[in-house]
């Protein structure tokens, strides 16, 4: 949008190089020349009915190689219009600004964008540069076309100053929340800009370079837009890091100007026979790798060699057939198995589906190989922009994915990263917030899903903890979150998750508690921190408040005189004294196995305790052991909790309710939010024993209650 911008710099031509595969050979159109065709057209008259003018011939022509039975007169209606109003305004290199326009239509239609999509590109400028309003547009094109060309329309900086960029970006992914469309257009239209960018004073260029490399470059690999990223990055990076590039452009010249065999055009070969023996109908490709993945595979290998500047690229029919042509593969040449990727059972968050492996031929040639159906490789290349109108309104070509029942196209971006996206600008209090937070979220370039307890999902950037589920899951209601279990586990809210991992958060009964400042060492993604930032804000008593010191264990102790009865069995002996043993504290009706010890006294142990197992493999015999007719006795249970005020006040109430009278009592010091109680109480009657348990765990902040139950 409102291009500056004069003749390409060299890393536009050298990103042509990874074109050849979607391009099929179509040469890079000379805007000069688009340019006076433009002016011609506009000197003489409009073009007849029947025919598109001149200057879009190139976009009719992509656009049919896409969708044959388009309906090109709309695209006619919208070029005449954005001539007309662009009439008279020149790029700084003195291209007629219709030029622009034009050149990110095309890009689009390349991709397979649909007409609704290339109508609004080409107006995608009018109504932020000329006299066009929103209603017009919306008159002469409809809806869903104003929707698009407002939603990459930029806010006014006249109104917004310096917060216009951050403001115009968060409006634009709003808009792309209910049409992703948007994003398109702007993707394309900031590659264009990039192409064009050396007339701009150094300074400009960079700090264009860098928005699109922390912003752009990721919502393209977020939308699965591949072609669009690869060639944005190679264009920052020969702006950003100009000496390195030039070294990755000596190596490739190098490499394909040597004259020397192409190595991996020779594995490509014995590929191809491979699968044609094994009758698998496959297309074999060589495709180079654009500049910046031959500068990372220099930094990860060093020197590089020929099978380095490119990967194989196997086309297929049929998804069962991808598999085919990786046993073929793995059983032919050997695979190095650490290269092994099925993103087609696990399919990137941005649509991504292909096999990746690497294999090395009997020359000692290692070569990458991406395996794919022709479906998958439009969609790996063009993302979003193959999907088309996420509403059903366009034509439904064959080998896209299916709508949905109810009409709407099945979009997988509308869930995941860009719903929490949206989810997190709403709160964000300001633009410099919110563009820091933009940054952040966007440099997170991998995804994991966790499991709730309820059965459902929840996507999260990879490294997130259970403060990020927490509020992932319940927004502010997070606030009273006193942690989380992972796969049935207790686990401290720091806890950082795994994919597949599943959690279950704890929220306390107090809906006035709220998080601790703490939980931002542990937030990592933009909408957990926000929201706390906001609570802690709202509430400065909370965030100043000194760290608890530590405190020794707290115990009480009252008669222990009283206990159930308790007999032992001795043979040719007096009767021994016998007594519970601390490790698991049986109480009636509990199964019982006793152990003579020192003094000749009995100890009683649950069947099941650990000391029993150890008894037996020292030698020891086992006495036999009963309970009397008391039906009173003495246990020790252990209260796992979360710390908060007034706990130890509300388990003790529990427990006298209950009936029970505290012997001995321990609070152990909180540890990561988590408090230990140890008590040791006396029954009038076993049989309440299930009872008192159960008033304990529904004490609130209580999520555990046992029996001891340790050497």
């Amino acid at each position: 949008m409102s291009a500056e911008a004069t003749n390409p710099v060299s890393a536009a031509e050298a990103a042509a190089t990874d074109t050849g595969v979607r391009r099929r050979g179509r040469a890079r159109l000379d805007l000069r020349r688009l340019g006076r065709a433009a002016l011609l057209g506009a000197t003489a008259g409009p073009a007849p009915r029947d025919r598109l003018p001149d200057a879009i011939g190139h976009v009719a022509e992509a656009h049919r190689a896409h969708h044959p039975e388009a309906d090109l007169s709309v695209l006619r209606r919208a070029y005449v219009l954005a001539e007309s109003s662009h009439r008279g305004q020149f790029r700084k290199s003195g291209e007629p600004y219709i030029t622009h326009p034009l050149a990110v239509t095309l890009i689009l239609a390349e991709l397979g964008a649909e007409t609704t999509t290339l109508t609004a590109s080409l107006l995608h400028d009018t109504v932020e540069d000329t006299e066009v309003t929103l209603d017009q547009v919306r008159r002469e094109f409809g809806d869903e076309v104003a929707y698009l060309v407002d939603g990459v329309t930029k806010v006014e900086k006249i109104d917004y100053g310096a917060a216009a960029e951050p403001e115009t970006f968060r409006k634009m992914l709003v808009a792309t929340g209910n049409d992703v469309r948007v994003m398109s257009i702007k993707l394309a239209d900031r590659l264009h800009n990039m192409r064009t960018l050396g007339v701009m004073r150094p300074e400009k260029q960079a700090r264009i370079a860098k928005v699109t490399r922390d912003v752009l470059i990721p919502l393209a690999e977020r939308l699965g837009v591949q072609a669009l990223k690869t060639e944005l990055e190679d264009l920052v990076f020969a702006i950003l890091h100009p000496e390195e590039y030039e070294t990755t452009r000596a190596l490739i010249a190098d490499a394909t100007g040597s004259g020397s065999p192409d190595a991996l055009a020779a594995v490509a070969e014995q590929v191809g026979a491979v699968l044609r023996e094994a009758d698998i109908a496959a297309e074999v490709l060589v495709r180079p790798r654009h500049f910046v993945s031959v500068h990372r595979v220099r930094l990860k290998r060093g020197d590089l060699r020929g099978c380095d500047f490119g990967r194989l690229l196997v086309l297929v029919a049929e998804d069962a057939d991808c598999y085919a042509v990786l046993g073929e593969l793995h059983t032919c040449f050997t695979p190095l198995i650490s290269e092994f990727k099925d993103f087609i059972a696990a399919p990137k968050f941005n649509l991504y589906q292909s096999l990746h492996t690497a294999i090395a031929a009997p020359d000692g040639a290692v070569a990458e190989v991406l395996i794919r159906t022709h479906r998958m490789h439009k969609v790996a290349e063009a993302g979003v922009v193959a999907l088309g109108s996420p509403y059903g309104t366009a034509p439904e070509p064959a080998d896209l994915p299916e709508t949905a029942e109810d009409g709407e196209r099945t979009d997988p971006t509308r869930l995941g990263w860009l719903a929490r996206l949206l989810d997190w600008q709403e709160s964000a209090p300001d633009p410099d917030t919110f563009w820091s937070s933009l940054h952040a979220d966007l440099a997170e370039d991998r995804e994991i899903t966790v499991f709730r307890a309820d059965g459902g999902t929840l996507g999260l950037p990879a490294g997130s903890t259970c403060v990020d589920a927490a509020y992932a899951r319940h927004g502010e209601a997070a606030h009273a979150c006193l942690g989380a279990r992972v796969n049935g586990r207790l686990a401290p809210l720091s806890t950082v998750l795994s994919d597949g991992d599943t959690v279950q958060l704890l929220l306390a009964q107090d809906t006035g508690s709220g998080p601790s400042p703490e939980w931002l060492d542990h937030a990592r993604t933009p909408a957990a921190r926000i929201a706390i930032t906001a609570w802690l804000q709202a509430h400065p008593e909370a965030a100043h408040q000194p760290a608890a010191a530590p405190r020794p264990p707290l115990s009480v102790a009252a008669d222990r005189s009283s206990r159930a009865e308790l007999h032992a069995d001795v043979d040719g002996g007096p009767p021994a004294p016998v007594r519970p043993a601390g490790c698991c504290t049986p109480v009636p009706p509990d199964t019982i196995t006793g152990f003579r010890v020192r003094g000749g006294a009995v100890t009683a142990h649950r069947t099941g305790c650990p000391a029993v197992d150890v008894m037996h493999r020292l030698g020891r015999a086992a006495v036999p052991v009963r309970w009397g007719d008391a039906a009173h006795c003495r246990v020790t249970l252990v209260a796992e909790s979360f710390g908060r005020p007034g706990l130890l006040a509300d388990l003790t109430e529990a427990i006298a309710t209950a009936g029970a009278e505290v012997v001995s009592a321990t609070v152990e010091p909180p540890s990561e939010q988590r408090v230990r109680h140890t008590y040791t109480l006396q029954l009038a009657d076993a049989a309440e024993l299930p009872n008192l348990m159960r008033a304990m765990r529904d004490v609130p902040g209580v999520y555990d209650v046992g029996r001891t139950h340790r050497l």
